[in-house]
Order: C-alpha cells, then sequence, then structure tokens
C-alpha cells in the first residue's frame, strides 16, 4: 500500500468528519497562549474529562504542557473570525485582545460568550504520530445562557448549525 496515498485519503477523509470549533487555551508560567483546534472530545463524566489533540509541533504545545492547565471554548458562529486569529501566530499580536476573556478557576482563559468553555487540568500526555494526546479533567463548565448557532469546520469549511428552539 502507498503510504503517501493512504495518507492523502485519510486526510481527505477526515475533512468530511464534522467537527467543532475550539480554541484552547492556557495561562501559567510559560505565560498565556491559545490555538484553534478541532480535535476535542469527551473522554468520561466521572470525572469529567475531555481529550485534546495538539501537534507537537505547534508554537504553543510545550506551553500547554508547562502549564498544566487549559481550557476548551466552544465557538459559537459568530466567532468565526476570532477562530482565524487563532489559528495563525503572527508575531507581536495579542490573540487575547480579540474577544472578551475571564480566567477560570485553573487561571486558564476563558471566552466570556462562547457557547460552553471547560476550564482543565492536564492529567495525562500520551505522544501518537504527531500530537500529543492531553487527557483534561474539567475543573469548571461555563455554559452561555442560550445555545447559539454552532461553528463546525467540516469539508475544510467553515458551517454554522442552526439550535433549534426548545419549548
Amino acid at each position: 500500500m502507498d503510504l503517501t496515498q493512504t495518507q492523502q485519503d485519510f486526510r481527505e477523509g477526515m475533512s468530511r468528519l464534522g467537527a467543532a470549533v475550539n480554541l484552547i487555551t492556557t495561562d501559567g508560567p510559560a505565560g498565556k497562549h491559545g490555538i484553534t483546534a478541532s480535535a476535542v472530545c469527551s473522554v468520561t463524566d466521572n470525572p469529567p474529562t475531555l481529550l485534546v489533540c495538539i501537534n507537537t509541533r505547534a508554537f504553543a504545545h510545550d506551553k500547554f504542557v508547562e502549564n498544566g492547565v487549559l481550557a476548551v471554548n466552544v465557538l459559537a458562529a459568530e466567532h468565526q473570525e476570532l477562530s482565524g486569529i487563532f489559528a495563525r501566530f503572527v508575531e507581536g499580536v495579542d490573540r487575547f485582545s480579540f474577544g472578551d476573556w475571564e480566567a477560570g478557576p485553573t487561571g486558564a482563559p476563558m471566552l466570556t460568550d462562547a457557547n460552553v468553555a471547560f476550564d482543565c487540568r492536564i492529567t495525562g500526555r500520551q505522544e501518537e504520530g504527531t500530537h500529543s494526546v492531553f487527557f483534561c479533567q474539567v475543573e469548571e463548565v461555563r455554559m452561555s445562557a442560550k445555545a447559539r448557532h454552532g461553528l463546525v469546520w467540516f469539508s475544510r469549511d467553515f458551517h454554522h448549525l442552526v439550535a433549534e428552539e426548545q419549548a
């Protein structure tokens, strides 16, 4: 089997697996940092734990490791531009000057108008290929008062999900 073709097929296949767009943020001894990521999922609710995958070559990867904390900020449709700001590293640009942020109990920045934000302590890390898989125990969950339109990444583009009104 041609490994290059398999990787291309895998990437194309994964582009068809829709995922929420998240800002993964941290603060602590290594400073305040954040990236855009879609590789986030729940692990268990006892204790509440998330899994977050970050490329080991990402500029902020080692900052997450050193700080030992992170927040998963699940974006709403109106955050599409903000996700782009966090997706690109631009020297001298303070990403946190965009949006309204508060420190969670761990100190990780939480976007005040995220659909939901999870403040977490990193309790484990496993390296697999090019990525670290972080296991993150949730310390606090902050939800917006009302679910707004969601922001998902599907087929290499942004899409907005509309939440139906609940009676």
